[in-house]
């Protein structure tokens, strides 16, 4: 397996004295994503958790819905000159019979740590026919008071950022706050892969009681991947696109940005913040 993370001889500057020393940098290495043998993306993340990564990838582009959907998931060997096995190619193997999207099969994505959507044909193929519509009865509903809280949770669970300073981080949390998953990555979409994959693994899709809460900005990716698991909120620190809010709109998701403090937009599904609370307490 890849490790995490890595260590670095750098040059440091401080007030003007020189001094060497090594540093730890977040791992980035690609990984190859296989459907059923065949190569079908190359993403480039923080080695852990492929599994959950792949699969996680997979029910955001309408492939997977269920456990049962899946069959195996396996390293193969690397493209090395002796054969070695990298850890940095997995074949996700579905269940017999399984119906798959047809632009799954017509395209071969790369995506990068910062893009996960390069190589996407059109806006159409991007906007996948949802397998959980978000309708979440009753609704979940949310105080501003406890979203507020939640970046300071996350951000103390935030493990491996505190050795490198470098990386994405995405949570899960119950309608009441509890923290349910974090994963970390270099790509923000990877660490949302990550915990739709184990949700997906653990039988618990859809998320429907669920909040996704982003350490970045939320684009129109990290919002198609909230609705493809039946996410009904995602609240981010930074801004959202502008087609991640028309997204929001078009299916029911509650957007919520620049989420610093007692501050926050709600762009989208305002109907499951409880206003009336916050507007008592204003």
């Amino acid at each position: 397996m890849g490790r995490v993370t890595e260590r670095r001889k750098v040059l440091r500057i401080r007030d003007g004295a020189l001094s060497a020393r090594p540093d730890t940098l977040v791992a980035e290495e690609p990984l190859e994503i296989r459907l059923n043998g065949k190569p079908l993306a190359i993403t480039m993340r923080t080695p852990g958790d492929d599994f959950a990564l792949a699969a996680g990838f997979l029910v955001s582009e309408g492939v997977l819905a269920d456990a049962d959907d899946l069959r195996n998931i396996v390293y193969c060997a690397g493209a090395t000159v002796d054969g070695s096995n990298t850890y940095n190619v997995v074949d996700v193997q579905t269940a017999p019979g399984l119906a798959l999207p047809d632009f799954t099969l017509e395209r071969n994505v790369y995506t990068s740590s910062s893009c996960g959507l390069c190589g996407k044909a059109s806006l159409d193929a991007v906007r996948t026919t949802a397998r959980f519509p978000i309708a979440d009865t009753p609704p979940v509903r949310v105080t501003p008071q406890l979203l507020s809280s939640l970046p300071e949770r996350l951000r103390a669970a935030q493990r491996v950022f505190d050795r490198t300073g470098g990386l994405h981080a995405a949570a899960l949390f119950s309608e009441d706050g509890e923290l349910l998953d974090v994963r970390e990555d270099v790509g923000r979409h990877n660490a949302v892969d990550k915990l739709v994959g184990r949700a997906l693994q653990n039988g618990a899709l859809p998320l429907s009681r669920a909040i996704l809460l982003v350490s970045g900005r939320a684009s129109f990716e990290l919002a198609q991947k909230a609705v493809m698991a039946g996410i009904p909120v995602l609240a981010a620190v930074s801004a959202p696109s502008s087609l991640a809010v028309d997204l929001a709109a078009e299916t029911g998701l509650t957007l919520v940005g620049f989420l610093r403090g007692s501050s926050m937009n709600v762009y989208a599904g305002e109907d499951r913040i409880a206003l009336q609370e916050a507007a008592a307490q204003g």
